[in-house]
């Protein structure tokens, strides 16, 4: 079938960008190192070619290809980070930025609102779902394909700035403007935090970012207001982040003086980190979901609840990234994360899977998909002389991500198919926003409850996605993953119409890992 084969690799290429720059980040360097020969050599290139070429040209862009080419021959994670890129990243890692407060995207050649933020500017303004901006000031937002960069220029701003919007409401047929005044607009780390039963608690956590530990422990305190006795933390598809973060999520999990993780440098110092005190879960059972996307401090989590026998991996192989960066700023708005060490699991092993081909590195998913890992257990490909011991004495391995006590097939009824993939992604939020653009009267007011009943035949929907798919250039057969896709199409209509807690307590019904949770006692 057309570009079937194709739809879990590019599903993938983008998480694998993410993992790529969502490494563990520890401090930055105080000092430099004196100039030799090597830098004034390529100092005196560079300003040759400046003064001397036959032609213009811009030599940061020199600059930035020796850069580029000197990392690639160290180590994957190590990277450089150009100004565009890490003004992004750092608000996506420091928890907040501040604009207008929406989540949209460019509908056919116009902004169209997917949803407001909840008490943001603009849900303040009265903006709308489904309402488009026509300008922001005097400029003007529709009629062609503006680069998303190019978009926030015009949303975000400084704290406290004001910008004039053109809105038009389809549902109303009605244009108008509104004053919306810029505010700090936080980005959650964890997606949510709810009630699987009455005693299993659980917690999604999408990244470790500067505020990921607090929205841990706020979800973490709600749920056990409302009884939690069973942990269940979700860290599928976590690329990592910051390793600190990682680290205070278990001191919470373990007791005191219990291992949680040990780094090495080239010179063969060993940094220990152990657990306090503090923790406020150290007895009830606990379970991390990972899959082969939980990289870095995710698997810093996993390890350390697992070689402390602490709870239960569930899941599928991780990545296999197990190496610490240290980021210098280039004072031009650009930056270099360069791994300065390694990291171990409490019982002494490395995760870090080989990268002396780096193309492979990264493409290693497909090769996990082709051998059928994804789908069965005797597939998982490990160094057998890797073996560690947990606390308790049980074997674990290294050298290619954290092996799961309990794995959990990959959830497609029809194998190479990478529907699971497709349904989380933006795709079906698109889909979804389309399909409520032609009637959202018809959702109108209604309870939970309501949409829930109206939703019950939801096939109609799973046909139209195959069709807004195959107009796409995509054509799948869904019939065997029919109660999948229904399942997380009818998740992103409730995120859309209610909230993201509402998205997850639909999705996880039916979800083969949190099932493998809910049979246990």
């Amino acid at each position: 079938m057309k570009n079937r084969e194709y739809i879990p690799l590019l599903i993938f290429a983008g998480i694998a960008i993410g993992i790529l720059i969502g490494g563990l980040l520890n401090y930055r360097p105080q000092s430099t190192v004196a100039e030799n020969a090597y830098r004034t050599k390529l100092n005196r290139l560079i300003d040759f070619i400046e003064s001397d070429y036959v032609d213009d040209i811009n030599t940061d862009s020199i600059v930035d290809l020796t850069v580029n080419n000197i990392l690639s021959k160290l180590d994957p994670h190590s990277v450089y980070i150009p100004p565009a890129e890490l003004v992004e990243e750092t608000e996506a890692m420091q928890g907040d930025f501040v604009g207008i407060g929406v989540n949209f995207y460019q509908y056919k050649d116009t902004v169209a609102i997917i949803k407001p933020t909840e008490n943001g500017p603009s849900a303040k303004a009265g903006i709308r779902a489904g309402d488009r901006i026509l300008y922001a000031g005097n400029t003007r937002l529709y009629g062609k394909k503006w680069p998303t960069d190019s978009l926030y220029k015009y949303l975000k701003g400084e704290e406290g700035s004001k910008v004039t919007l053109t809105v038009y409401r389809k549902s109303e047929n009605k244009k108008f403007k509104v004053q919306v005044t810029r505010d700090v607009i936080p980005i959650k780390s964890v997606d949510a935090a709810v009630m699987l039963q009455d005693k299993v608690g659980y917690i999604k956590i999408n990244r470790f970012a500067e505020t990921t530990y607090d929205e841990f422990m706020e979800g973490l305190t709600q749920l056990q207001k409302k009884g939690m006795q069973k942990l269940v933390i979700d860290v599928r598809d976590n690329s990592g982040g910051y390793m600190e973060k990682a680290i205070e999520i278990a001191d919470e999990l373990l007791p005191n003086q219990d291992l949680i993780v040990f780094t090495k440098n080239r010179k063969g110092r060993v940094d220990k980190t152990f657990a306090t005190k503090k923790g406020v879960f150290e007895t009830g059972p606990v379970y991390v979901l990972i899959n082969e996307n939980s990289a870095s401090a995710s698997e810093i989590l996993a390890g350390a609840v697992q070689d402390n026998d602490r709870g239960t991996v569930i899941g599928r192989r991780s990545f296999g990234k197990g190496l610490v960066q240290r980021e210098m700023d280039f004072g031009d708005g650009s930056a270099v994360r360069l791994t300065v060490a390694r990291y171990y699991t409490p019982s002494g092993r490395s995760i870090q899977k080989p990268y002396t081909d780096q193309d492979a590195y990264f493409s290693e998913f497909g090769h996990r998909f082709e051998s059928g890992e994804l789908y069965h257990k005797d597939s998982i490909r490990i160094a057998d002389t890797l073996k560690f011991k947990t606390k308790r004495g049980r074997t674990v391995f290294g050298g290619g991500g954290i092996v799961p006590d309990v794995f959990v097939p990959l959830e497609d009824a029809h194998m190479g198919d990478g529907i699971p993939y497709l349904m989380q992604s933006g795709v079906v939020g698109h889909f979804v926003f389309e399909q409520l653009d032609r009637n959202r009267k018809a959702f109108a007011g209604k309870s939970y409850p309501a949409f829930l009943e109206q939703m019950k035949s939801g096939d109609g929907y799973v046909l139209a996605f195959r069709e807004y798919l195959a107009k796409n250039g995509v054509e799948l057969d869904l019939e065997d993953n029919r109660e999948l896709v229904r399942r997380y199409l009818l998740g992103e209509f409730a995120r859309q119409l209610f909230s993201e807690d509402k998205y997850y307590e639909i999705v996880l019904k039916g979800d083969p890992m949190v099932e493998e949770v809910l049979k246990r006692d």
